[in-house]
């Protein structure tokens, strides 16, 4: 064996004109010992045919047959155990020419690290060897050049989704933004243009198969046969902008309400409870079903179905009044929009954010209801009992938006009133010292033994409620997705059914 080994090189090859291939994948092609590449059981290979023209002759050529492509197999692992097997084989095939001192070129289609096959061998061999990788045009480069359309420009963003995820994710993604490109298309394509409609973006879509090469095809996504479609193709809805300006329009459209005649639309602020959909109450879904415009927090906007035609601007966590500003704008242009809050819009939530914004003279004319939604706080004190059963307070410990010391005025006051109080947001990244002064402040007014109920993530898949006391519970276990409800003097606990414990605080003083 030879003391040197091989180098090995992922080349991109662009997305099928040989034209597109690089001048240093050209020059690594011509000159490599081994030439290897990925095929399906025919043994027919594209990646290959692109590579033709820069071949030599004398090269080592190592074709990586799949066992399966689509169709079924009858390996222990079912698919994905065969193509893991299968991957391990080929990087060992791949080694053995490394070991002798050969350089080693994989062609793959496009850019090898984008969806390519290369990255399965890269991750495999590139700790034992000397590997590079050589970028390609992508497929999605190669179809916008081949409608002579942009696909993003100035502050527009581009999402990159495989047609593989499930319908409603790909239409809820889809809404989110404002230029997409949908891969993997072929078996996936109905599940797509059902995406495309649901978003209300399948009139932009377009369709392109086979970017590049002289069998291309480009035309709207609306009017392709599902039958016809192969897997090497995509759908594409490119810049909004440039298509807006080159249509003539200055311009989005207006709403369907203000085509209508309608001076302006109305915004609802909407409660969606502390998790899933069976928090939601009938109101609230009433309410998102009908807005034309879902605005809020990108995790909450995620939340809501995808309804066909239904626009969303998702946004930050620390953006408020922007959030709030663009839908009072929606709604003065004739829109109906529905701006989201988890739990109750009006307990630390959008509502507040909402009417101090419409405030502004330009939005007189525009109407803002709240429809409410179970709170964080009546969610963790259900699980435990009723620690909330009489008089309670309700405290915000993030000093983001008010300084700490009318937190903790506040917390005084509420402890020589013998409330039970709910602590929301009571620590973070950032404030990892408020909670403990917190707790300092309350102990000032009431015993070490006072019950603490402690909920995380309530109804979410990480769920966990326990009761300790104020004078024991650990805030260096708290998160910002936790709760905490302090009880009052009169606060109970006991040991219920398979060791839990319930906590009420009684109505009546005796």
């Amino acid at each position: 064996m030879t003391s040197r080994t091989g180098v090995l090189y992922g080349v991109g090859l662009g997305p099928g004109d040989p034209e597109l291939v690089t001048v240093k994948a050209a020059r690594l092609i011509g000159g490599a010992d081994v030439i290897a590449y990925h095929c399906a059981r025919h043994g027919r290979s594209i990646a290959r045919s692109v590579a033709e023209p820069y071949l030599r002759e004398g090269q080592l050529e190592e074709r990586l047959m799949y066992p399966v492509t689509t169709e079924t197999t009858n390996h222990p692992g079912g698919y994905e155990g065969a193509i893991a097997e299968f991957y391990e084989l080929a990087a060992k095939r791949l080694a053995e020419h490394l070991d002798e001192g050969r350089d080693v070129v994989l062609l793959c289609e496009g850019d090898p690290f984008f969806y390519g096959s290369y990255m399965y061998m890269h991750e495999r061999l590139a700790d034992r060897y000397e590997a590079h990788v050589v970028p390609g045009v992508t497929s999605v480069s190669g179809a916008s050049a081949e409608l002579g359309r942009p696909l993003v420009q100035r502050d527009e963003v581009l999402t990159l989704l495989p047609g593989t995820l499930p319908a409603p994710e790909l239409a809820r993604r889809l809404a989110d933004t404002e230029a997409a490109a949908v891969l993997k298309l072929g078996r996936t394509f109905g599940a797509v243009h059902e995406a495309l409609t649901e978003s209300g973006r399948l009139d932009e879509a377009f369709y392109v198969e086979r970017a590049s090469w002289q069998a291309q095809r480009v035309e709207p996504l609306a009017d392709v046969d599902p039958e016809t479609v192969p897997y090497f193709s995509l759908a594409v809805v490119p810049s909004p902008a440039y298509a807006a300006r080159t249509s003539g329009a200055d311009e989005a459209p207006a709403p369907a309400s203000e085509a209508a005649g309608e001076v302006a639309g109305d915004v609802v602020v909407v409660g969606l409870g502390p998790a899933g959909p069976e928090w939601l109450t009938p109101e609230a879904d009433e309410a998102l079903k009908a807005a034309e415009h879902i605005v809020g927090y990108g995790p909450y906007v995620a939340k809501v179905p995808q309804r066909a035609g239904q626009q969303r601007h998702a946004s930050g966590n620390r953006v408020e009044a922007d959030r709030a500003r663009e839908a009072l704008q929606l709604a003065a242009g004739g829109a109906r929009v529905a701006v989201v809050s988890s739990g109750d819009p009006g307990v630390f939530a959008m509502a507040s954010a909402v009417f101090e914004q419409a405030e502004a003279p330009e939005f007189a004319d525009v109407s803002v209801r709240v429809v409410p939604g179970v709170t964080a706080a009546q969610a963790a004190a259900s699980r435990v009992g009723a620690p909330l059963g009489h008089d309670f307070a309700v405290v915000s410990l993030s000093d983001r938006l008010k300084p700490w010391e009318i937190i903790e005025r506040r917390l005084d006051a509420i402890g020589a009133a013998d409330l039970a109080v709910a602590l929301y947001n009571p620590a973070s990244k950032s404030r990892t010292t408020q909670l403990a002064t917190a707790r300092d402040v309350l102990l000032r007014h009431r015993g070490a033994e006072t019950p603490v109920v402690i909920a995380r993530d309530v109804g979410g898949p990480e769920e966990s409620v326990r009761v300790d006391t104020l004078g024991g519970f650990d805030p260096a276990e708290v998160d910002m997705r936790c709760l905490l409800i302090v009880g009052s003097s009169r606060t109970q606990v006991r040991t219920g059914p398979g060791d839990t414990h319930v906590v009420w605080t009684p109505r009546s003083y005796e």
